[in-house]
């Protein structure tokens, strides 16, 4: 089996290491990620023909292959698609996110941006995520939280869930969210599949313009955290909260039957 394993927070990202090495085990393993910090990338390639994307060869301790890309991850999944990095990849592993990636951050994080462009390619993804003491903040962790991260915990609970994925493997490619507690292994209260929460455990509340020192007319944009909301078990980051590991399948974007677009009618009649 190969496995491609990205990130968005850059090559030299430690939950990108631990996850990589821990994987190892289960095949062939090739490592592919952005040459920088690409949070919040959600599945975005960029205008290739502007920032003329390059690749160079890495040494990652533990990891036999190793590149970093200047481009987001769901660049470098493509790229590994697109033959880049060798023959085909039967499983797209990106994380490991500092900072749950649940609620509304699905829809930016680059972790789970990776994954989607992996199904859309194709090859199952997984995206593994874990949440920081004091609140990640929309999937977000800031440096200050990071000190006491339990990366091997995520990279345990990433591999058995890419183990099992790799044991039998859907005829039509699958996107699996994986969000770990920060505590040690033997903490963990359980595993649980959960829905897609409306928000995260805690959000950006409101922002507002602050004057630039010496730039006329420019400005900061101060940024303000909401407090931290209680989210119910059943949903990914109320589990994550109380301690489970957060296991959801994320659909593919589609029309909504349910939608009543009854206007389209009006609409085709003005064409008369």
């Amino acid at each position: 089996m190969r496995i491609l394993v990205t990130n968005d927070d850059g090559i030299d990202a430690v939950g990108l290491h631990v996850l990589a090495r821990r994987l190892v085990p289960l095949g062939d393993v090739v490592v592919a990620a952005p040459d920088r910090e690409y949070s919040g990338a959600s599945a975005a390639l960029g205008t290739l023909h502007l920032i003329r994307p390059e690749v160079r060869r890495v040494e990652l301790d533990g990891v036999p292959e190793a590149w970093s890309v200047t481009g987001p991850p769901a660049l470098c999944v493509m790229f590994a698609r697109l033959g880049v990095f060798g023959g085909p990849f039967d499983l797209v592993v990106s994380g490991i996110n500092p900072g749950a990636n649940v609620g509304r951050a699905v829809y930016h994080s680059g972790t789970v941006g990776a994954a989607l462009t992996a199904r859309n390619g194709g090859v199952s993804g997984l995206a593994v995520s874990q949440a920081v003491d004091g609140y990640g903040v929309e999937g977000q962790g800031w440096d200050e939280m990071l000190a006491h991260q339990h990366w091997d915990v995520a990279a345990e609970v990433g591999a058995r869930v890419a183990q099992a994925m790799l044991g039998e493997l859907p005829e039509d490619p699958v996107v699996v969210n994986v969000n770990v507690p920060n505590r040690p292994l033997d903490e963990i209260a359980g595993w649980r599949r959960t829905e897609v929460a409306r928000l995260p455990p805690r959000t950006l509340a409101s922002a507002e313009l602050t004057a630039k020192a010496g730039h006329d007319g420019a400005f900061d944009v101060q940024m303000h955290w909401g407090d931290p909301i209680d989210l119910p078990v059943e949903c990914d980051g109320g589990a994550v909260e109380a301690g489970y590991v957060s296991v959801t399948a994320l659909t593919r974007l589609g029309d909504d039957a349910a939608v009543d677009l009854a206007f389209l009618a009006a609409l085709e009649a003005s064409r008369t």
